[in-house]
């Protein structure tokens, strides 16, 4: 029979601590807002690639964290995880490309970096609630609001002509004697 006490015990069947991890040593010494840098810098480039495939050891590399690791701490950061992420970003801008021109659905498909068309509409769905040909019918171009347009189209004044404002609410000027 052994002698070993209840914590010698316990701690023969415990887990290894992580602490090799430089991720787990970040947030074990409080530098989460590190952690969470590294994440947005990973997050960031998925954005500036999102038409080419997704790699996720490319992608961890850029957090300098590995593959596993990675896809659980942007779930537990951004709540879904890098794939799901990406296929929400490449759908926003396919609402994009589909109000805006008149290229085929197909086409926009693999410009945003689908690589089948049933895929792409089957996602756009469960994203969306229709289909892209649905979404196009109904959303046409975006409209700047009356007010970016009417300062958009204000005249601009010729240099060194003085232009007279609105004395509306202002007192009369002082005249110099």
């Amino acid at each position: 029979m052994s002698t070993a006490t209840a914590t010698e015990k316990k701690t023969q069947f415990e887990k290894p601590r992580l602490s090799a991890d430089p991720m787990y040593v970040l947030i074990r010494e409080g530098r989460v807002e590190e952690f969470n840098r590294r994440l947005l810098r990973a997050r960031d480039a998925m954005d500036r690639a999102y038409a080419e495939p997704l790699d996720v050891r490319a992608v961890a590399a850029v957090a300098y964290i590995s593959e596993a690791h990675f896809i659980r701490s942007f779930r537990a950061v951004f709540g879904e995880t890098p794939h799901r992420y990406l296929q929400r970003r490449r759908v926003e801008r396919s609402m994009f490309l589909l109000r805006e021109t008149d290229r085929s659905v197909t086409d926009i498909c693999f410009d945003v970096g689908f690589s089948s068309r049933g895929t792409f509409v089957r996602t756009f769905r469960e994203i969306i609630g229709e289909t892209p040909s649905g979404y196009r019918v109904g959303n046409g171009p975006m409209v700047a609001p009356n007010c970016y347009q009417m300062w958009a189209t204000r005249p601009v004044v010729a240099a060194g002509v003085a232009q007279r404002s609105s004395s509306f609410g202002d007192a009369p000027a002082a005249t110099a004697s």
